[in-house]
């Protein structure tokens, strides 16, 4: 398993960044790791990375335990902080030469790096005068140069333009593709508060909040899950236990005045349902709208700070 993570928790003072976690990736997978602001994810990169030390808990990548193994760990991993540090008066090949001869890799990487992010037309400028765009693609080259198993990419679109966001959810997306003899590609876990870069990107998602994972989901069964979402206004209020007569429902909750959320676990569209109860309870439906529950309400729903 290129990353094992078991029991992991770590403090700063009598604040809890992380608790308990626990997961898995397989190679080849892209796994989003989604949170809000505070939630725990740069913290639990830069474990996986070995800049910072879990108080309880242990990480294994690519079979090695990182506490016993940091410098062999950290030649498995490609890493892409969140704060992309760049020397930006260097050139870029000669940045990305540089690095190569730090980690002692043949300066022929080098140029292959440069094919793979796309980077050929402006390797010979400065790195100061690239767009944040390219700029993310010189970390990302730079992060490859070593040809690791694992990539830990911590916010990789943070700042960026729709066009230079396409361009690098696409980079990475084929990072992380099967090779021509179909061997699965390179790990990626991926930091990002972003849903549609985890829609866009992954093939699974892990949700933190307040340090705890509370959810891990595959994109694809969340994509077809039977879930949905109703959202219905009355002409006054009733009890959400009353609403339970309605078929297929899983919950109701009030959202406001005379306003309701409801989840309902089938395909069927259960508008005319919902019509017809509130017509037998002598309501009126001012408002009736349709949805299925996609990441978006996913991580509404569980990182929703409490009233």
């Amino acid at each position: 398993m290129p990353i094992s993570v078991s029991n992991i928790s770590k403090h700063f003072g009598h604040q809890k960044a992380l608790d308990n976690i626990n997961f898995e990736i397989k190679k080849g997978e892209i796994v989003g790791f989604l949170g809000p602001n505070g939630a725990g994810k740069s913290t639990l990169m830069k474990i996986l990375t070995g800049y910072l030390t879990p108080d309880e808990g242990k990480a294994v990548i690519d079979g090695l335990d990182l506490k016993n193994n940091k410098e062999d760990v950290q030649k498995q991993i490609g890493y892409l902080p969140e704060h992309n540090p760049l020397y930006t008066e260097m050139f870029v090949r000669e940045y990305l030469r540089f690095s190569a001869s730090v980690f002692k890799i043949d300066k022929t990487r080098v140029e292959e790096v440069i094919k793979l992010t796309g980077l050929t037309p402006e390797a010979n400028k400065k790195i100061e005068q690239l767009s944040k765009g390219y700029r993310q693609r010189v970390g990302l080259a730079a992060a490859l140069l070593h040809n690791p198993e694992v990539l830990i990419l911590d916010e990789p679109t943070t700042g960026l333009d729709p066009n230079q966001l396409v361009e690098i959810r696409t980079l990475i997306k084929n990072i992380g593709k099967e090779d021509r003899e179909g061997k699965p590609g390179k790990t990626v876990f991926l930091s990002t508060h972003i849903m549609q870069e985890v829609e866009a990107i992954c093939d699974r998602v892990i949700i933190i909040n307040k340090g705890k994972i509370v959810a891990d989901k595959n994109l694809k069964e969340l994509r077809e899950g039977n879930d949905q979402i109703i959202f219905v206004e009355f002409d006054y209020r009733i009890e959400e236990i009353a609403l339970q007569k309605i078929p297929h429902l899983v919950s109701a909750k009030n959202t406001g005045g005379f306003a309701y959320e409801l989840i309902f676990d089938t395909h069927k569209d259960m508008r005319p349902a919902v019509f017809d109860f509130a017509h037998d309870n002598g309501l009126k439906t001012l408002q009736l709208n349709q949805k299925t529950k996609n990441l978006e309400s996913l991580f509404a729903e569980l990182t929703a700070q409490a009233p």
